[in-house]
Formats: structure tokens, C-alpha cells, sequence
């Protein structure tokens, strides 16, 4: 079993959604191929030295290569990708959870970059950088008008340097600056905590290298406080994915052992697997199993799985196993969809292809690509209804996705216009905007409220809108 089978996700802060895929360093053979189509080649090459000797200005050789190699493999699918230097640097430091910046989680707030919550011992930690606060500026540039993206790429940065931030704390109501020293920071993708007298929350906002450590050691943190505990709560919302070990293994803590966790099916022989509730599908090369301290009870403990729109890939894996297996209650909103598996061949020491190689499956048999996991009991996000979820990607929204044609991606996309519409004409009516979403696992946690009403055997608020989306089309096999 490779240890280096991983996933990814949508990411719901404006990242592009990656996938189930698989780290392979040699280069592809060509031995059962048919020969390359010599016309079409030697046109490639002619409109090259066309560009490289009459376009307007001089062009980068390299850089056309690698513009003519993206864009042959975006023409596949949308997760099948050509990292250059820059953005396989960017796809390894994503499933290490390391990375270089000032150690905030953010999201957007008019316009402005809000700090949901500054990582513990990071160097915004130590500035005193609080949730709720406001960045309006970084160094010289106004936040307002840049993406989430484009923020994040200006606060990072290398090791040592400097970073300015404008403040705006509306507690105190008043703007300040900070000057942050960047240095590299090891994200905390595991949160929990004890919400009441036996009952707890544990979140999972991705899945990479340190994330089963993590999970391990928060719950003998919660079993420390709660040694009789009644009921858990693992929240998957937002959670784009990651490592597929991490995903077996979180599995695996509240499963039987050695039943099916997931299984990949393609052309490729190594697409073909079944991966279980076993150390040996989840432990990183030699090491020991994490969870083998934890205790027994966690097997049986109620639980109550959330999960939303932005719920993909590897949390999908967990939720579809925990649900096919009867293990928990899955509440909240139907997941992202992104059922497919992609392999990472390293092309040479500082690129690589990604590309869709097959499909992944629960336990059960089923295929969520384009469709997802329906929750046993559909939640709203707020008391007063879905605010934002209209507006929201899932796979299926996403262009030239497996198993759907052109009728349905216009159809699809003209839903989603209407309901964009719908939603802003909602708004416009308004004397206020709507407010924020409460952060995860706060008091004013509605779909928490609602799971821990589940667990306590307390009436819960579904939703009355909410339906389940269909699959546009079923998967050739």
C-alpha cells in the first residue's frame, strides 16, 4: 500500500480543488502507447518557432513549453494540472501543512481580510493578533479589491522578512500597524474542545502529514477531561481534503478493523486498490500507529458527522465510510462531489503532471463524482436558513467535469446564475447585509447546536428547503 496516496479538494477561501492522487517519481513510459501523430507534432512545432520568431516581442522559450504542456492537460479536466516550479513548491508545502507567513487562518469580510483565528506560537500569535480583527492593509497595497488568494501570496513570503499589516480591531474601534517577522509555520489542522459535560468537538479542517498525530493526541486531551464521554462531534465542513492515509485512519479510529474504508478503481494496474481499517493502509512507511492509544470506547461513542458544501475528497472518504458503515449520523449539507483519483508523476526535480487516473468509492459501491454524499439529516447554516449556500462551487459546477456533458454544465450554470440573482435580490431588500457565518464550533454554531441535540436525543432543527442534488450523469465504466 503506497504511503503517498493522497487527496484534495475545493478549498472554500479561493483555492483550486485538487484530488485523489498518488506521488509517482519516474517518468511515463511509452512502450504500450501507439506512436505520437507525426503531423499534429510537426505543426506543434512549427507554430512554435512561428511564435518564438514573429510575435510581436521576444517570448521565453521555456515558458511556451510549459504554457503549450498546461494547456494540453487543462483541456482534460479541472483537476488535472502541469505544476511548474512555483506551484508543485505550492502543492508539497499544502500536504506537509508548512509553510512560510505570519500564522493566520483568514476568510473575507467587506472586503477585508478577517483573521478567523491566529495560529498558536506563529509570529501573528505573538503580535497579539486577534480573531475578528481586520486587515485593511499589507505593506503598501489596500486589501480591499484583491482576492483572498492575492492577500495570501503578499503575507507570505521567505523566512526572516518582514511584513507590514494594517489593523483594524473593531472591538477597540481603532486602526494600527504591525511589522511581523515571516518565518515558516506548521499549520494546526486539528481543533477540538469539551462543549458540554460529556459531549465534545472535534474538527478536521484538512488532511495532511501531522493531522492524525493531532487528532490522536486531541482526543486523549478530551477523554482526559471526559473519561465517560456520551457523544463526539467530528466536523468536516470546509475540509478540501489532503493525505488519503489521514482519511483511512480517521476512518479507522471509529471502525471495526480491516473493513473497507475506500477503494480506486482504473486503467492503470496501481489504481486498483481497497484500503482498510488497518495500520498497514494508514501508517506512514515504519512508524507507530497513532491511534493506538486511544481508547476502546471510541469504537462505540455516538457520533455525529457535519459536513457541508465544502466538504470534499478525503472528508468525503470519512464521511461516505462512516455512513456506509453505520457508525455515525451524518448531518448538514450535501458534500462537494470530487470522487476522482489523480497521479502525481514527478517529471524532473521541481515539476510534475497531475492527472485524473481514476475513481474513487465508498464502501458500499457507490461513486460521488459530481454529486457527493446526502447527509442523513439536512441542516441549515443558520436559524434563519442557507445564507451563502447558494453560491458556493461543487464539482459539478465545475467545467469540464467527469461524467456530465455540455447541456448539463449550461444548465447547471444557469441554475446557478438564477440563484446567485435569487439571492441578491434577497439581499437588496434588506436594511442590513447578512451577517457573517458564526465561526466553527462557537456558541452561535447553529449545525453544531443541531448535532448536539442529535447525540443528546433533543429535537433537531432540519432544514425545510434543502433537497438532494442528483448526479447529472451516471459514470461510464
Amino acid at each position: 500500500m503506497s504511503s503517498k496516496l493522497k487527496v484534495a479538494g475545493w478549498v472554500a477561501l479561493g483555492a483550486v480543488a485538487g484530488a485523489l492522487a498518488t506521488m509517482q517519481l519516474q517518468a511515463n513510459a511509452r512502450s504500450s502507447l501507439s506512436p505520437l501523430p507525426l503531423e499534429e507534432m510537426q505543426q506543434l512545432a512549427a507554430v512554435f518557432g512561428i511564435v518564438k520568431s514573429d510575435y510581436v516581442e521576444p517570448v521565453d522559450e521555456k515558458k511556451l513549453i510549459n504554457d503549450a504542456i498546461a494547456g494540453m492537460v487543462s483541456g482534460l479536466d479541472p483537476h488535472s494540472q502541469f505544476f511548474d516550479k512555483k506551484s508543485f513548491k505550492e502543492f508539497r508545502e499544502g500536504t506537509t501543512g508548512k509553510f512560510v507567513g505570519v500564522g493566520i487562518e483568514i476568510g473575507m469580510e467587506d472586503g477585508l481580510v478577517k483573521i478567523v483565528s491566529p495560529i498558536e506560537g506563529s509570529p501573528a500569535y505573538r503580535a497579539g493578533l486577534k480573531s475578528g480583527d481586520l486587515i485593511s492593509r499589507i505593506d503598501d497595497t489596500a486589501v480591499r479589491g484583491l482576492s483572498i488568494d492575492q492577500a495570501v501570496k503578499k503575507m507570505r513570503g521567505e523566512p526572516a522578512t518582514k511584513v507590514s499589516l494594517t489593523i483594524y480591531r473593531k472591538a477597540e474601534n481603532r486602526t494600527f500597524p504591525v511589522t511581523i517577522t515571516r518565518e515558516e509555520i506548521k499549520v494546526q489542522s486539528v481543533r477540538a474542545k469539551v462543549v458540554e459535560p460529556g459531549y465534545a468537538w472535534i474538527r478536521v479542517s484538512q488532511f495532511q502529514e501531522r493531522t492524525v498525530d493531532d487528532f490522536a493526541r486531541k482526543l486523549e486531551e478530551i477523554y482526559k477531561q471526559e473519561p465517560k464521554l456520551k457523544g463526539l462531534v467530528l466536523d468536516l465542513r470546509n475540509d478540501p481534503g489532503g493525505l488519503l492515509e489521514g482519511a483511512v485512519a480517521i476512518s479507522s479510529a471509529f471502525l471495526p478493523q480491516d473493513v473497507e474504508v475506500v477503494s480506486t478503481n482504473g486503467q492503470v494496474p496501481e489504481s486498483k486498490a481497497s484500503y482498510k481499517a488497518n495500520p498497514d493502509d494508514y501508517r506512514r512507511r515504519s512508524g507507530d500507529d497513532p491511534l493506538k492509544r486511544l481508547p476502546i470506547a471510541l469504537k462505540t461513542v455516538p457520533l455525529v458527522v457535519l459536513v457541508n458544501e465544502g466538504s470534499a475528497s478525503a472528508s468525503e472518504i470519512v464521511a461516505g465510510a462512516l455512513q456506509d458503515h453505520h457508525r455515525a449520523t451524518l448531518m448538514g449539507a450535501q458534500t462537494f462531489g470530487k470522487g476522482s483519483v489523480q497521479t502525481v508523476r514527478q517529471l524532473g526535480p521541481e515539476t510534475a503532471l497531475k492527472i485524473t487516473t481514476a475513481r474513487y468509492y465508498t464502501p458500499s459501491g457507490r461513486s460521488i463524482q459530481a454529486k457527493g454524499i446526502v447527509p442523513d439529516v439536512m441542516l441549515d447554516e443558520t436559524a434563519e436558513g442557507n445564507v451563502f449556500a447558494a453560491l458556493r462551487m461543487r464539482e459539478a459546477d465545475l467545467e469540464k467535469h467527469l461524467a456530465n456533458g455540455p447541456e448539463e454544465d449550461a444548465a447547471r450554470l444557469k441554475a446557478r446564475e438564477e440563484a446567485r440573482a435569487k439571492l441578491e435580490a434577497e439581499f437588496a431588500k434588506r436594511a442590513e447585509p447578512p451577517k457573517p457565518l458564526p465561526e466553527f464550533g462557537s456558541a452561535e454554531d447553529f449545525p453544531l447546536v443541531q448535532a448536539m441535540n442529535q447525540l443528546k436525543g433533543q429535537p433537531v432543527i432540519a432544514s425545510k428547503t434543502a433537497v438532494e442534488r442528483k448526479a447529472e450523469a451516471k459514470p461510464s465504466e
